[in-house]
């Protein structure tokens, strides 16, 4: 069963714990089963890679691993600093995440597929 996760893709985070905490980059995927993120330049792993084909070269590959979402915090856009996100109903009837520091609405909250 999927998990509601706070942060989105393409949302910038602020990582709280671990080897890279005080980093800070934009997620590049979210794995809402196992509440998972992968943020860019974030928890880099090294990958010993085959080359598979003729034409592709093997070598080391340097890539991001995830990190659990419970580890990162969003940047607002408004206020520039890490904050927990609401969530509200607007009277039109619409959803949107709220910044609970500075009460700016970041964006609207859309349907999981």
């Amino acid at each position: 069963m999927a998990n509601k996760i706070h942060v989105k893709k393409d949302d910038n985070v602020f990582v709280l714990t671990g080897k890279d905490s005080g980093k800070s980059g934009k997620v590049l995927l979210v794995n809402s089963d196992k509440s998972t993120v992968i943020v860019e330049g974030v928890n880099m792993s090294v990958k010993h890679q085959k080359p598979k084909g003729r034409n592709q070269q093997g070598g080391i590959v340097h890539q991001e691993s995830p990190i659990s979402s419970s580890n990162v915090m969003l940047v607002c856009d408004k206020c520039k600093r890490p904050t927990k996100v609401g969530r509200k109903v607007l009277t039109s009837g619409e959803k949107v995440r709220v910044c609970k520091a500075c009460d700016e609405i970041i964006d609207t909250v859309s349907k999981a597929k």
